[in-house]
């Protein structure tokens, strides 16, 4: 840094006044971060409460690095105008980008968003498909979204073995959704054979 620049910084800037106005830069999201916040449906308030002041960084990371975390979080803003003009045709596909790289919370909102016909036309059939993937990931909104349409006669029987499976591996300390687990589990063993039930008691060990 040059004197010519610090002379110009003191006479501009007085002291305090860089930190007093503008503050500290706000840090990026880490990806285990936004994992958090997908998983309580909390992305979209804290990208509100931080005044946008990272949009470039998040349009940045979704269209240029392609990462599956940011393709969501901006899918999601684009799709209720958050930040950005509503374009929710835009964020259905950014959505989507993410969901095809795996992010289990794509993929699970995807199938909501199909199960219930917010934005997209309700396609129950495409929905249980979203959620099978997500939940076969060990996402857990997913895997209780799943029993639900199959216990409301979506999808299709073979897929009762897999959903309890995956029901029978969730571990919560949310004693609400402890009790949904179990639930679903008996919906769903009131539907399957004995010998069904058994195998997938045993591969769930």
């Amino acid at each position: 840094m040059t004197t010519r620049f610090l002379f110009l910084l003191t006479v501009y800037f007085p002291v305090g006044a860089v930190s007093a106005d503008i503050g500290p830069a706000l840090p990026v999201y880490t990806e285990s971060d936004l994992m958090k916040m997908f998983e309580t449906n909390t992305h979209l308030k804290k990208v509100k409460a931080d005044d946008c002041q990272l949009l470039q960084d998040i349009i940045a990371r979704a269209t240029k690095i392609d990462l599956p975390a940011y393709q969501f979080l901006y899918g999601d803003m684009m799709a209720w105008g958050v930040c950005v003009d509503r374009d929710v045709e835009s964020g259905i596909v950014y959505m989507k980008k993410a969901a095809k790289q795996g992010l289990p919370a794509a993929l699970e909102q995807l199938g909501r968003y199909y199960s219930k016909g917010t934005l997209v036309q309700r396609d129950e059939e495409r929905a249980v498909r979203y959620f099978k993937e997500a939940a076969s990931l060990g996402f857990v909104k997913a895997k209780l979204n799943l029993a639900e349409l199959l216990l409301n006669d979506h999808g299709s029987p073979l897929d009762y073995e897999d959903a309890y499976r995956w029901l029978s591996q969730t571990a919560t300390a949310d004693k609400a959704t402890h009790r949904k687990v179990a639930e679903l589990m008996k919906g769903l063993e009131n539907r399957m054979p004995r010998n069904i039930i058994e195998r997938a008691k045993s591969a769930s060990y």
